[in-house]
């Protein structure tokens, strides 16, 4: 039931450094049982119990990432984490944004 309020809800536990929160699948049942989460009633649902879905299931996993010491100007690192938590992804982000930008441009 909505309380008729737009605002976000606030979440049951704090998020974690990446800005996410993450609940178990137990969590998820409970807040669902109590009304806490804010997923419209005409949304499917996946039939998670289902045999056939986990049989054409594949796991993939991400492309590995690699730990480098990188010096970088003290402003862009500032502007970068001002912008809040998980500013070395988005540091990734932009330097991948460029890779795929110039990938793009050789193919033409």
């Amino acid at each position: 039931m909505s309380s008729g309020s737009s605002a976000p809800t606030k979440p049951d536990v704090a998020p974690a450094e990446d800005g996410l929160v993450r609940y178990s699948l137990t969590e998820l049942r409970a807040r669902k049982a109590r009304g806490a989460v804010r997923t419209s009633e005409a949304a499917p649902e996946a039939d998670l119990d289902n045999d056939a879905f986990w049989a054409r299931t594949t796991v993939r996993m991400p492309a590995g990432k690699t730990s480098v010491h990188l010096r970088v100007d003290s402003d862009v690192l500032d502007w970068f984490k001002a912008q809040g938590a998980g500013h070395l992804t988005r540091m990734n982000a932009v330097l991948r944004a460029y890779v795929e930008a110039h990938d793009k441009a050789d193919k033409i």
